[in-house]
């Protein structure tokens, strides 16, 4: 199995670094969506490829930008930010996840994997190490 991480194009939030890290959704930027646009000609997505998407507005444009809607699978357990992370960080606004209810508002039929778990709250960045080892063994 191969494994392919793509962070997504140049985003709103960034802008005016760091003045505007407490925008909420943030979607790309046209630089972003030029980024896409060329990895879009670097890389090969097959048909029988899985497209896992973080739920944020920018890494969904950006993953619409590589490949199909049909592809696309949004899971709570990619992203954002990085782990592990100093539970005492304040989460910015620019890093809040979509809840399920305003991905099938923004998006219709895109396909939800979220293993049942409570995790649309907070996102992996404030989960405590155990828990985030014993759910990404579940993503895997």
């Amino acid at each position: 199995m191969d494994l392919t991480f793509i962070r997504h194009g140049h985003a709103e939030h960034l802008l005016h670094y760091p003045h505007q890290l407490n925008q909420l959704h943030p979607g790309l930027t046209e630089q972003g969506k030029r980024q896409a646009t060329e990895l879009r000609k670097q890389i090969k997505i097959l048909p029988e490829d899985i497209v896992l998407v973080s739920p944020t507005k920018r890494t969904i444009e950006t993953a619409f930008l590589l490949t199909s809607s049909d592809k696309l699978t949004v899971c709570p357990l990619v992203g954002p930010r990085m782990f592990p992370q100093n539970p005492e960080f304040p989460v910015l606004h620019c890093d809040h996840i979509y809840s399920k209810d305003e991905l099938n508002a923004q998006y219709e039929g895109l396909r939800i994997l979220d293993f049942g778990l409570d995790c649309w709250l907070d996102g992996i960045n404030r989960m405590e190490e155990r828990l985030f080892e014993a759910y990404a063994g579940q993503l895997i």
